[in-house]
């Protein structure tokens, strides 16, 4: 990591983990991140998704996982006040260092950035893994799934059935902080074959 990756981040703790490449449609009401959400808005600048360690999504501060996932903001909507609806697009993963809360409630973390993982071929014995994403694919449609698909590529594979399958919080978030997207693969692909049985 070199200190130019280092940034200061809002973070956002949900019981949920986004992937690099993810979407993912918010329903924002606390006023601490009604803020957060309007600041992104206006500057057009990411805020951080992590998983819950400890505590609740609403009131007292929760306590974030290290690892957790840059958002930006594609889309917003308020259809009622003081209700936000947004969609947002994930990038690249991050290592929460340290954190600060703010009066409001809000976190704000030092973050570090995580090298996006490079494109690697699916091996033969995981090509289970493609045929169920590309039904699933098929079955929700390009705005669950957005371009461009990349059904040769192991981390995009890996992340994107590590988002629908119906896994633990505690899985999916070793599945964000594993930094080999074969061996993720492996693990998903293991997971689907217990399901089928």
């Amino acid at each position: 990591m070199n200190a130019a990756a280092r940034q200061t981040l809002p973070l956002f703790p949900l019981q949920t983990v986004v992937f690099p490449g993810g979407r993912l449609p918010l329903r924002v009401f606390e006023q601490r991140y009604i803020e957060m959400v309007k600041q992104a808005i206006a500057g057009n600048t990411p805020f951080g998704i992590c998983a819950i360690r400890e505590g609740q999504e609403v009131g007292t501060p929760a306590v974030p996982c290290e690892v957790g996932t840059l958002v930006h903001i594609t889309d917003w909507d308020m259809p009622e006040s003081g209700i936000l609806h947004i969609d947002t697009q994930a990038r690249e993963r991050f290592v929460v260092r340290s954190t600060r809360t703010e009066p409001s409630g809000l976190i704000v973390g030092t973050v570090d950035a995580v090298s996006a993982e490079p494109a690697v071929a699916i091996p033969d014995d995981l090509a289970l893994a493609v045929q169920i994403l590309r039904h699933i694919v098929g079955e929700f449609g390009a705005d669950r799934f957005p371009a461009p698909l990349a059904f040769d590529d192991a981390a995009w594979v890996g992340f994107r059935l590590s988002e629908v399958l119906p896994l633990k919080l505690s899985v999916k978030q070793n599945l964000l902080e594993m930094n080999d997207s074969v061996t993720r693969l492996r693990i998903l692909v293991e997971f689907l074959k217990q399901q089928a049985n």
